[in-house]
């Protein structure tokens, strides 16, 4: 797989996996791509990633509303338009602002969309288990960053 031609209509997408209240569907995994993967990210205000890091490198662009984002301590809001690239090792994090965002993402290496899969079949990333939730995340090389306490 891999070496074929991929088109996707929105009837044929995957299942949208439910992360915390924002949406990411798997519009291309790496086995259907041969390394790349690319999602689809929709979400209310205030949903996102918290902190974390892995060694693929990911990019987002920005199609609809804000979004907060920070890379290694730097933080930012972008809008439409924007492309935010982050290399592999970088902690980082991202929310909607208001009234919600939309993005297309983009991850080299192929761990993301099964990391996604692992979390909608094994545990909700929103879970109150959040020893589970960093276990799973390790398995596919990504680390969540607790925040520290205060």
């Amino acid at each position: 797989m891999g070496n074929e031609p991929l088109m996707i209509t929105p009837e044929q997408r995957r299942k949208a996996f439910d992360l915390g209240g924002f949406l990411i569907t798997t519009l291309a995994s790496s086995e259907q791509t041969a390394g790349y993967e690319v999602f689809h990210q929709y979400g209310p205000e205030g949903t996102g990633s918290g902190q974390h890091f892995h060694p693929w490198d990911e990019s987002f662009f920005v199609v609809a509303g804000e979004v907060a984002c920070g890379i290694d301590g730097v933080d930012t809001v972008v809008g439409p338009g924007s492309f935010v690239h982050i290399p592999g090792g970088s902690t980082h994090w991202y929310r909607f602002g208001p009234g919600g965002g939309e993005l297309v993402s983009m991850t080299s290496k192929g761990n993301a969309s099964a990391m996604y899969e692992t979390f909608d079949r094994e545990g909700s990333w929103t879970s109150p288990d959040r020893a589970k939730l960093v276990e799973l995340a390790a398995r596919h090389a990504q680390t969540i960053v607790t925040p520290p306490a205060g």
